[in-house]
């Protein structure tokens, strides 16, 4: 029978302690880890815009939420009114001086509080509560719960230039603009920064207007980079839709079925392997190996 020391069991106890750092340090190490800032959705009356300052300021505001319940159904969303009167940001492009005017309803985003900077901008149609559809959406559309005029809706799918990429974010070389109107694509290309895709070939005097004015895009995207801690990418867009003829101010119009006149461009997707895995399988290798060599060494 073996009797064991005072040192000897501290050793022993020491190496165990060491491999199940080790272990929790390579976890940690090797499992991608994702974050993004919150991002705060508010509504209220433009009230003041300065050019000197850069900046918009809405009046009576309200914030956007949902209230998930127990998770079991629909989230409900509603907008509630803020504690202040007003809230200010810098825009997120100058086409918004051009475009926003005294009393216009918008709806604005910006990350981590409200204000400070507004990541995106939607002008509404028409006025007081029922003006709940943008004709015009500038800055991170993506980011905006606001439905276009018309039954139209715009999406923006950024591609990264794997060659100009800074920790987490890489430029966006391209984006794949689609146009849908109602449940039907009409329009569609892969357009370079400072291109427009338009889109008019309804019957209803309607069009709408999309501008990549530049992007962001994950660097986790690019061979060689993983998915890291880090602010979640923006991009530039601006939208402007000329609402169709006879539509009113307060009610979304929806009109006689499209008739597409933009060739469609075949939209890339890439899909990037999950390396989940394979990395769990190392670990637990790993772990293995570590105990068996604890092991014999005892």
């Amino acid at each position: 029978m073996t009797l064991l020391t005072s040192d000897t069991f501290n050793m022993k106890k020491i190496r165990v302690l060491f491999l199940c750092a080790a272990l929790l340090v390579l976890i940690f190490c090797i499992i991608p880890a994702s974050a993004a800032v919150l991002e705060v959705t508010v509504k209220g009356t433009v009230s003041a815009i300065s050019v000197a300052n850069n900046t918009l300021t809405l009046s009576d505001p309200q914030q956007y939420g949902c209230d998930y319940g127990s998770g079991a159904s629909a989230p409900v969303c509603s907008w509630s009114p803020m504690n202040t009167t007003a809230i200010s940001g810098t825009i997120p492009d100058v086409a918004a001086f051009s475009v926003f005017t005294q009393n216009d309803q918008v709806v604005a985003e910006s990350f981590g509080e409200a204000g400070g900077k507004w990541i995106a901008l939607a002008k509404l149609y028409g006025s007081g509560p029922g003006a709940n559809y943008a004709t015009d959406e500038i800055g991170d559309i993506g980011s905006l719960p606001t439905s276009l005029v018309g039954d139209y809706s715009v999406n923006g799918a950024t591609v990264p230039n794997c060659s100009a990429c800074a920790g987490t974010i890489c430029t966006a070389a391209l984006s794949n603009v689609t146009i849908t109107s109602g449940s039907m694509v009409v329009a569609e290309k892969s357009i370079i920064p400072g291109m427009s895709l338009f889109f008019n070939g309804r019957n209803d005097a309607s069009s709408v207007n999309v501008t990549f004015v530049d992007g962001q895009v994950s660097s986790a995207s690019c061979p060689g980079y993983s998915l890291m801690t880090g602010v979640q990418p923006i991009s530039d867009y601006l939208v402007f839709v000329v609402p169709p003829v006879g539509m009113s101010g307060t009610a979304m119009s929806v009109v006689s079925s499209p008739e597409p006149t933009t060739a469609s461009v075949p939209v890339a997707t890439t899909t990037q392997q999950s390396d989940m895995p394979f990395i769990a399988i190392s670990v637990l290798g790993l772990g293995i190996a570590l105990i068996f060599a604890h092991r014999r060494g005892d």
